[in-house]
């Protein structure tokens, strides 16, 4: 179980975040700014296409590039199909992936691009495969790199990735070795995928206009002071939600198609970053979905529980928990009822996300996953500073 105090102390918190956690989360408000206007210094903005893509293809390494992916999906609201391309190679590091287009690929599809680092060797070859089959390119990538330069030489436009914050050098051990790498800092995901929203809705796949921008890095900025390791836990969402998955198996239920990207995210990350499982499912099918896991091994009212055991030094045994993430009050059609219905039938703890209410399509992905992100940091922060 988590100790609570460990959260609000601060200085506890900056000595356990060796990688920059918490200030990549803080500064993902920064980065969207940063990216929007370097989306139009490149010319994003004056681009004058010749009507629309036949579907839109993605291709990167790391769970940013799949989240990224993801949310264009759900912000199109099936206006263009959005396609991840999944690497193959023998190791899961950059260097060793590589990617190949679907056969069906060509003239007729845009294909993203989107680098961290911009060395991988099969990014670049992705782009000469791209160039041959006469797919439009464009990359979000460090500027002056291999994929940087591949794709402008090939007449693809090149964005450069909003920069984060420089993480100091992490010590050697077994989960630092190029195997194992610690995922993006919470602010990459943004940076990525903000020229993307710029180039799709000058493209007319969704609606991502500079106003929507602003008010999606203000909601972010607004999600970091709430959420911010200054801020006690009583009254902060982020450090409420890590108290509440310690020690549980996460069920994150999803309604809408944003919350359902959100939920997939956190996923990835409570499992990458926090060395924690977690399952998704969106509701109706939830309910179905995962119903035995409410009654049996992981219920959270299964086992005898000793009262007065101690219960930060004790380990306690994996219990299910449901967090209900949504887009919006839940209407006469919403599965939320039944869902809340069921928890409290089977004893089974509940957590609730929501953003504010009028909040668009953008402000409800900021603040579903800047919340989640930090909750997902705490928690890794939490076990690193335990061990």
């Amino acid at each position: 179980m988590l100790d609570e105090s460990q959260l609000d102390t601060p200085d506890v918190l900056t000595r356990a975040d060796t990688g920059g956690l918490l200030r990549g989360a803080a500064e993902a408000g920064a980065r969207v700014r940063t990216a929007a206007r370097q989306a139009h210094d490149v010319g994003i903005d004056a681009l004058e296409p010749d009507g629309r893509p036949r579907s839109v293809l993605v291709a990167g390494h790391g769970s940013v590039t799949a989240c990224a992916a993801d949310l264009l999906e759900a912000l199109g609201n099936g206006t263009v199909t959005v396609n991840l391309l999944q690497p193959t190679g023998a190791l899961p590091v950059p260097g060793a992936l590589r990617w190949t287009l679907p056969g069906w690929a060509g003239p007729l599809d845009l294909l993203l691009l989107a680098s961290q680092t911009g060395d991988e060797p099969g990014l670049t070859a992705l782009t000469d495969q791209a160039y041959r089959r006469g797919c439009t390119v464009v990359t979000v990538a460090p500027p002056r790199t291999p994929v940087a330069e591949a794709v402008t030489d090939t007449h693809g436009l090149a964005v450069p990735l909003a920069p984060g914050p420089s993480a100091p050098a992490r010590p050697d051990g077994p989960l630092e070795t190029s195997v194992h790498r610690t995922p993006a800092t919470p602010g990459t995901l943004w940076a990525f995928l903000t020229p993307f929203l710029a180039l799709t809705e000058r493209l007319g796949l969704l609606s991502a206009p500079r106003d929507a921008l602003d008010a999606l890095a203000d909601r972010l900025d607004a999600v970091a002071e709430r959420c911010g390791p200054v801020v006690e836990t009583h009254s902060n969402p982020a450090k409420t939600l890590a108290t509440e998955l310690s020690g549980a198996l996460p069920l994150l239920w999803s309604e809408g198609p944003v919350a359902g990207a959100a939920a997939r995210h956190c996923a990835g990350v409570l499992a990458a970053r926090a060395g924690r499982p977690a399952l998704t499912s969106p509701l109706p099918e939830a309910i179905d979905a995962h119903g035995r896991l409410l009654a049996d091994t992981f219920a959270a009212g299964g086992a005898e529980d000793d009262f007065f055991r101690d219960r930060v030094e004790t380990s306690e045994s994996l219990h299910t928990r449901i967090v209900l993430l949504r887009e919006r009050p839940p209407g006469a059609n919403s599965a939320v009822v039944a869902a809340r219905d069921l928890a409290h039938t089977r004893d089974t703890p509940l957590s609730e996300l929501e953003p504010a209410e009028g909040s668009g399509p953008l402000e409800v992905a900021a603040e579903l996953i800047a919340t989640l992100d930090f909750a997902s940091v705490y928690l890794a922060l939490s076990a690193r500073d335990a061990s």
